[in-house]
This record gives C-alpha cells, structure tokens and sequence, in this order.
C-alpha cells in the first residue's frame, strides 16, 4: 500500500456552511426547537451530536441527530463547494504517487455524498471520526500527513505520530493550529501542492 496524505472535509476540502445552515434551518422547522444556524456553522469540526447537545434536552439529541441526517441529504449536498485550492491540491498528491485518505467526523454516507456530489474523488473515506478518535484510521490507510483546519485534527495528527497540516480556513486559529500541534500552516489550500512537492520528496519513498 502506498503512503498517503489526509485530509479533513468540513472546512477543509469543503464549504459545506450553506449547506449546513439550511439543514439546521430545516431542523429547526420540523422539531420546532430553535437552533442558531449562523452560529451553529462557525464552529463546525466536531461531532455532531456535540452541536445538537447546545441546543436539544439531552435526552433529545439522539433523535435529534436522526432527523437531522435525514434532512441532509435533502438540504445540505447541493450548496456545498469546494474549498479554494482543493481540486488542485488532491491532484497534486496524485502527482506525488499519494492515495487520497478522508478521515472525517462527518458521518460516512454523508461525505461520500459530498465527495460524489463534487467530483472529488478518495482512495478511502472514513467517518464518525474526531481527535484522537482519528489516529487509528490514518495509521490503518498510510496516511503520512493529516490536513485539517481544526485543533481536533492536529490532535488526531499528533496522536497518529505524523506531521498535522493546518489550514486556517475553519474556525481556528493558525496559532490555535499551532498550539494544538500542527507542524505546518496554511493559509488555505493553494499553499498545499508546494509544501508537499519540498516535505514528500525529503522524506524518501513514497510505497
């Protein structure tokens, strides 16, 4: 198995806030508990139950959840982007001879849906995944760089041993990034083809 660079979705390789937004909108009308959609998508990286714990009765949140990804799929894959630089930044890891590794802690199913929405295309997903909760997924795929925009994913990096690469284009922070770990930051996604082109070849072989 070849090495690979991951990569964080939300934020990182996606806009995925007006999306997002309108799902919680639409949360919001058919529980008729009222969520703070503006604020809600400026703090998005952790889990989702964590979002919905601010604002649903504990014993609420699970139900909460299940209506929520139900109503995802209708409101949140269409208005999704990719972020700046993401399609030239995957096919620079491909010119590196890198596999693409999504390690999100977005549910499954619902990054693939993205992915496919978008033509953006993984050699391995993995979801329902944050922090340290991440590590043993980039240590079973190769991955030999993490790519995130969130403190968690600097902690997922550090916990898996490899260098984390913050992207400050979620809610973080580039001295957060740095402060949780990051052995690199970016401003977005532009900046990654380069960095990688110096790191991967200092590194040795990529197999």
């Amino acid at each position: 198995m070849s090495s690979a660079v991951g990569f964080d979705l939300d934020m990182t390789l996606i806009d995925s806030r007006p999306g997002i937004h309108a799902a919680y909108r639409a949360l919001t009308e058919r529980t008729g508990v009222p969520v703070d959609a503006d604020l809600a998508v400026t703090r998005l990286g952790p889990p989702l139950r964590t979002e919905l714990a601010h604002w649903f009765p504990a014993d609420q949140v699970e139900e909460a959840v299940t209506t929520y990804r139900a109503l995802y799929v209708d409101y949140a894959i269409t208005p999704t982007v990719p972020m700046k630089g993401a399609v030239e930044a995957l096919a620079a890891v491909r010119e590196l001879g890198l596999r693409v590794v999504v390690v999100t802690s977005k549910l499954g199913r619902l990054a693939a849906l993205h992915l496919d929405h978008l033509g953006l295309v993984a050699d391995e997903l993995a979801g329902d995944l944050f922090a340290e909760g991440k590590a043993a997924a980039l240590t079973e795929h190769g991955v030999r760089w993490y790519v995130g925009d969130h403190v968690g994913d600097m902690v997922a990096a550090r916990t898996a041993g490899v260098p984390g690469i913050g992207v400050a284009t979620g809610p973080c922070t580039p001295d957060e990034l740095r402060g949780a770990g990051a052995a690199y930051v970016l401003g977005d996604l532009t900046g990654l083809p380069p960095l990688l082109r110096r790191i991967a070849v200092g590194s040795g072989p990529t197999a």
